[in-house]
């Protein structure tokens, strides 16, 4: 991994979940924000390079997922839904 410095993809939401289809932690954390009305925004890094590159950047390297990108610019390795639910209401009173 070089020291390059990647650019924070875009997003259009609170919460951006980079995750694949094949993780059933990206399964569970997705389906437990669904359950507690939590909008996220999902990308599936297998089928992106730009953001599998992002996840890599901020995971030592590797591709952890899922890698959770707040509006902010902080981000979460496999949080639990509860915390990304409080990150959410912290974020939607700004």
């Amino acid at each position: 991994m070089s020291n390059e410095k990647i650019t924070l993809p875009k997003t259009t939401e609170a919460v951006t979940i980079y995750a694949t289809s094949w993780c059933p932690y990206c399964r569970a954390l997705i389906g437990d924000l669904k359950k507690r009305g939590v909008p996220f925004e999902a990308w599936d890094v297998e089928k992106h390079a730009d953001l599998a590159s992002w996840v890599e950047s901020v995971n030592g390297g590797n591709r952890v997922v899922p890698t959770v990108l707040y509006s902010d610019g902080s981000h979460a390795t496999n949080p639990p839904a509860v915390e990304v639910e409080l990150k959410y209401s912290e974020l939607s009173k700004k």
